[in-house]
């Protein structure tokens, strides 16, 4: 007896044997869900903050190249884990990811504060060369153990927005109250005559409209996103110079990498380091962006010369830099591996 089969059944049994090699797209409930919070306003894949953007663009590569075996939710606005809480519950592995100002953290990791060093680093160029040089793999094994895998390393450059005056030479800071975004320049400001406020740039609108600030030390990225144009009268750009390089890297946790396959580890890495040019463009967009955003708002742009930073420097050596070299371990060999970079 014949047995005569459907079409479609018949195509499935002699293609079958041909799919089974194949990586089949993972059910919705075999996928395992990535949460990645950040402080950054929310936006789209394709506008609005580049950190944000990054963010999206991550998950959704990995996600293609794992056949959706990988899965992401994605929290702006710090509406997951508070800003300042984040590398906390990633260290526990309460939090999957972030992207987040390491020097946020240089309370409780006090070598952290380093990627804060007013004018240590000179160049986006000579921040990203950390990543494959000393400074950068003692940097890995620090936040190694507690926890914490470097995805993405992402280097921004940022200025000042002022209320009343600009901020230009370190005299300018005199009697103002100001934020730095980390231990390392609030040292450098109060050397400057400055009165720290230390706040996270998510709170930092709020605290210039009230007066708790007369000044904002941030990248441009958040110069521009949390609209302090709004309230500034004055600008000072990293167009030509600056001493503020923060490094703002995309973070996982170690127990969430570790919970990975090694093909799922594999991708996660190479996506995230194939997003560093993309931020390194953006970055240097948002600096030129700065200048027409204020300006568009009637503030007025300043940008720093090579005399007025040399002037910072001098200053940074005098606060930031001894303190650190002489009140962290291995403070004064991370210093010199991090000038050995250029």
């Amino acid at each position: 007896m014949k047995i005569k089969l459907p079409l479609l059944a018949l195509t499935m049994l002699i293609a079958g044997p041909l799919l089974a090699g194949l990586p089949s797209p993972a059910s919705a409930a075999d996928a395992k869900v990535i949460k990645i919070s950040h402080q950054f306003p929310g936006g789209t894949i394709d506008k609005g903050d580049f950190r944000d953007r990054l963010v999206r663009m991550f998950a959704q590569e990995v996600e293609k190249r794992t056949n959706g075996q990988l899965k992401f939710e994605i929290y702006p606005n710090a509406s997951l884990v508070k800003t300042m809480q984040q590398l906390d519950a990633l260290s526990t592995g309460a939090l999957d990811m972030t992207l987040y100002p390491l020097a946020y953290s240089g309370g409780k990791i006090p070598e952290v504060n380093i990627t804060l060093m007013p004018a240590l680093i000179t160049s986006y160029e000579e921040g990203y060369h950390w990543k494959n040089a000393p400074i950068g793999k003692e940097l890995t094994r620090i936040l190694d153990e507690h926890n914490v895998k470097i995805v993405t390393w992402i280097w921004q450059a940022g200025g000042v927005a002022s209320r009343d005056r600009p901020i230009i030479e370190p005299n300018d800071t005199k009697g103002l109250k100001v934020r730095g975004a980390g231990k390392s320049m609030d040292e450098l400001l109060k050397a400057a005559g400055g009165a720290i406020s230390p706040v996270p740039s998510d709170e930092t609108y709020s605290a210039m409209q009230s007066g708790v600030l007369d000044g904002v030390w941030t990248s441009s990225a958040s110069l521009i996103s949390f609209r302090l144009n709004e309230l500034a009268k004055d600008v000072t750009t990293a167009r030509e110079h600056t001493f503020w390089y923060m490094f703002e890297p995309l973070l996982m946790s170690k127990a969430t990498y570790d919970s990975l396959t090694p093909a799922q580890q594999k991708i996660v890495m190479e996506v995230g380091a194939s997003l560093e040019p993309f931020a390194l463009k953006s970055c240097k967009e948002d600096d030129q962006r700065l200048a027409d955003v204020y300006a568009n708002s009637g503030a007025r742009v300043h940008d720093m010369n090579e005399k007025t930073f040399l002037m910072w420097r001098d200053l940074a050596k005098q606060s930031a830099w001894k303190n650190f070299e002489d009140n962290v371990k291995n403070g004064k060999q991370l210093m010199g591996m991090a000038q050995a970079v250029r």
